[in-house]
């Protein structure tokens, strides 16, 4: 695969609205095409990447404006995989992800709880997470989908993070860190520092919800230690799940890792593998969270 095949094209993956259909299920009960809707609109801008990384992935994503959504909701039936990738949805400014977060409580709430509590997958990507837990679709602890437990405050330092840091699996449960150990990753967020009560930590705990954690760079714990842990969030904490394991939000940006390129420090790795013989890759790590989204349905 060249560098070509990887990039993005403008309105490559807006498509016009499917008719909702029955899912296309193999004689084995998999799901032969899992097909993703990724929202955008209104400040939302990683729209495309995040499309992209589920196309590399075996998936097949369609770009839909929350206003399309809210006019046919019944579309979401069409789906397996729904999408809130990351940006700044509303400026932010009454808050990250509130905004988007109340439009859609005004409008589709019903139709969008019905989603979480089947047997799909639902992801939040950086605007996307502080969206999922605006919406109380992550943590949910006791299954409490729609109240918010938790909340993505503004950065310790009061700045503005964009750089690549580390990451830890540190759950069994989570659908979308499967086969992953350690993840090196990239962050762009100014209100990534997580937040909750003590009952909900305990509880995260508890139930193996804390999906992805700040490490330092040698894979010791980063210990709220700037800058490994970029945000000053709790237990270094950067992405959580719910209770099935299904529902996803993460601070850090894994589409924008979907080719080896793309790596921070990608032409030294190219020297240490070229001397050991060994073949140079062409897709970057961060799509093994796609994929394990994909195969969720497909193995």
């Amino acid at each position: 695969m060249s560098n070509n095949d990887i990039t993005l094209g403008k309105d490559r993956f807006r498509r016009d609205i499917p008719q909702t259909t029955s899912l296309s299920r193999t004689s084995q009960g998999s799901v032969a095409l899992p097909k993703v809707l990724v929202l955008t609109g209104y400040g939302i801008n990683c729209e495309e990447e995040t499309a992209k990384a589920f196309e590399l992935s075996g998936g097949l994503p369609t770009i839909v404006h929350i206003n399309d959504l809210i006019e046919n909701p019944k579309m979401l039936d069409d789906y397996q995989i729904m999408v809130f990738p990351g940006g700044f949805s509303y400026g932010d400014d009454t808050g990250s992800g509130n905004a988007l977060a109340n439009k859609i409580k005004n409008n589709i709430e019903k139709e969008i709880l019905d989603f979480a509590k089947q047997d799909r997958l639902i992801i939040g990507i950086c605007n996307g997470f502080q969206i999922l837990t605006n919406l109380g679709l992550v943590p949910a602890k006791e299954n409490k989908y729609g109240k918010r437990q938790a909340v993505l405050m503004h950065n310790a330092h009061a700045r503005y993070e964009c750089r690549w840091i580390k990451l830890k699996n540190t759950s069994q449960k989570c659908v979308w860190t499967r086969n992953i150990d350690t993840l090196h990753c990239p962050i762009a967020h100014g209100e990534g520092n997580f937040y909750a009560e003590k009952e909900v930590i305990d509880s995260l705990i508890k139930n193996d919800q804390i999906a992805f954690k700040y490490i330092k760079d040698d894979n010791s714990p980063a210990n709220q230690e700037f800058p490994f842990n970029p945000n000053g969030t709790m237990l270094d904490i950067a992405g959580i799940c719910d209770e099935t394991g299904r529902i996803f939000g993460l601070m850090p940006h894994p589409e924008r890792f979907n080719s080896f390129t793309n790596e921070d420090g990608w032409t030294l790795e190219k020297e240490h593998l070229l001397r050991e013989g060994k073949e140079l890759p062409t897709l970057g790590k961060g799509l093994q969270v796609f994929k394990n989204a994909i195969e969720y349905f497909t193995k």
